[in-house]
């Protein structure tokens, strides 16, 4: 039942909050500072997710393949590869490392 009530108290703070941004007036939301943030903020957010799950298990720092196959897709990236190519190269040097 505690389950159930945890799913219930995330579903209505998540709809509370939406509904929040939705009551924002539209003057705050046209402020430069404001305009920056909601573009660099998801970002910033997704690196911090996608470090977090590569470089560690929960508690403590690990370099594996995974780390591997982030650098591939990186440097992937700065040769401006398209971007199935850069998943596709992620998986293959993971694949690779970790058969080693």
């Amino acid at each position: 039942m505690t389950t159930w009530i945890a799913i219930g108290a995330t579903a209505v703070g998540c709809y509370l909050v939406k509904l929040l941004g939705l009551s924002v007036p539209a003057g705050v939301l046209e402020r430069p500072l404001v305009r920056r943030l909601a573009a660099l903020l998801p970002v910033a957010l997704l690196a911090a997710l996608t470090a977090q799950q590569t470089f560690s298990d929960g508690r403590h720092l690990l370099l594996d393949a995974r780390a591997a196959g982030l650098g591939a897709a990186a440097l992937a990236l700065v040769l401006r590869a398209p971007f199935l190519v850069v998943v596709a190269v992620a998986v293959a040097v993971t694949a690779g490392v970790r058969a080693l």
